[in-house]
């Protein structure tokens, strides 16, 4: 599939036109790459708007210790890169990115993205609407690590990442999710016991969304 193809049935740019559409596919690429090739590590300053077209990442970050801290799954079709500044000409990460499977990304000249689009009034609501998403993100990660009890981690994992909780290791999730394993084996038999979940071979469906939902809007 040709890259302006490829843009056109994205719902972010499904607002530009054919010309707009050459433009900026005239100053971006697409690459596909292995699961767990490293995107960009910590702080590191990039000239290029990355854009998740296929697959899914995950952005972390390293302790003092050399210990992996976990912070949230990037699912396709959405930004990667942290803008925090409309006026700078480079970005600049907040954490390390590394692709957990097989993706497809897309590479777009930040500077050239500014001046053709932003400056113009074009896209300016789709590239807000992810930078509040990165907001929302980071209100997360303070919920899960501050706020919420285990068992409120473990249902809003269930609830918002059913199938990448299916798809790790039980040791992993409680990496993730900061708890013990034993806690999180106690949590999905309280749930099971409520009806909330069925488990089978290891796999976990969700019974009851609503009562799921409520446990961690508690």
């Amino acid at each position: 599939m040709l890259l302006k193809e490829t843009l056109s049935s994205l719902d972010f740019f499904s607002s530009l036109n054919d010309e707009e559409l050459e433009l900026i596919a005239s100053f971006s690429i697409a690459t596909t790459y292995d699961k767990e090739y490293i995107v960009h590590y910590e702080k590191t300053q990039s000239t290029s708007l990355l854009f998740l077209l296929e697959g899914v990442a995950k952005a972390y970050k390293i302790d003092k210790h050399n210990n992996e801290i976990f912070l949230h799954y990037i699912y396709a079709p959405s930004l990667i890169s942290d803008v925090s500044s409309y006026k700078k000409e480079t970005l600049i990460s907040f954490s390390n990115v590394s692709l957990i499977e097989d993706s497809k990304i897309l590479n777009i000249d930040y500077k050239k993205f500014k001046e053709h689009f932003l400056a113009k009034g074009h896209l300016c609501q789709e590239f807000a609407n992810e930078v509040i998403l990165k907001s929302q993100q980071l209100q997360s990660l303070i919920n899960r690590e501050f706020i919420f009890t285990s068992v409120a981690k473990v249902a809003t994992m269930l609830h918002d990442d059913l199938d990448m909780f299916n798809s790790l290791k039980r040791s992993e999730i409680s990496l993730i999710l900061n708890i013990q394993p034993e806690t999180l084996s106690r949590v999905l038999n309280r749930l099971k016991r409520d009806n909330i979940i069925d488990s089978k071979h290891t796999k976990i469906t969700i019974l009851n969304k609503e009562a799921l939902l409520g446990v961690y809007e508690e």
